[in-house]
């Protein structure tokens, strides 16, 4: 098969990254579970909204981000039985085309440059699966889509749903 996967909230913890800023920043007591079905700039006063929506502007946001536990060792797998894509967005935030390359040259370098797909829209991919956390692309993909759980996406219904990069192993595997 051939498999596509989203980087932000499936590989890359991005939301804890907003939150750890934020209460950084802030001096704020938030945490996943606070803002748990919605976006992080919103659970934040209206004076800080701003702020929050530029995080992934800043030069490094992408390039520091803690990785999603056990998508390493499970793709490392997935890779050895399957065709493996990297399809990301890069394209929105200037610094995150360099920054997300060089993140999976460190954390997952079994995936070649030419597998990772920095893009924009991902309705044009053509392949079997794509595990994504955003229904959105899910939902114009013409393939089998599995929505990853984050913490913004716990209420979305309709979609088959991975909780972690285990019961994705025995999806896949």
């Amino acid at each position: 098969m051939v498999v596509f996967v989203d980087m932000d909230e499936v590989l890359a913890d991005t939301y804890g990254a907003h939150i750890e800023i934020y209460n950084t920043e802030f001096n704020g007591s938030l945490t996943s579970e606070k803002c748990s079905g919605t976006e992080v700039w919103k659970m934040v006063p209206e004076a800080h909204q701003e702020s929050v929506r530029k995080h992934a502007a800043r030069r490094g946001f992408f390039r520091d981000l803690k990785v999603i536990e056990q998508s390493q060792e499970v793709l490392l797998r997935i890779s050895k039985v399957h065709d493996v894509y990297i399809a990301s967005a890069a394209m929105q935030f200037p610094n995150s085309l360099e920054e997300k390359s060089d993140w999976l040259d460190e954390h997952f370098p079994f995936i070649p440059w030419q597998n990772r797909i920095l893009c924009g829209h991902k309705h044009i991919l053509k392949g079997d699966v794509l595990i994504d956390d955003r229904s959105y692309n899910l939902k114009n993909f013409d393939g089998r889509g599995i929505l990853f759980t984050s913490p913004h996406n716990v209420n979305t219904e309709g979609l088959e749903r991975a909780d972690s990069w285990l019961e994705l192993g025995e999806k896949l595997l």
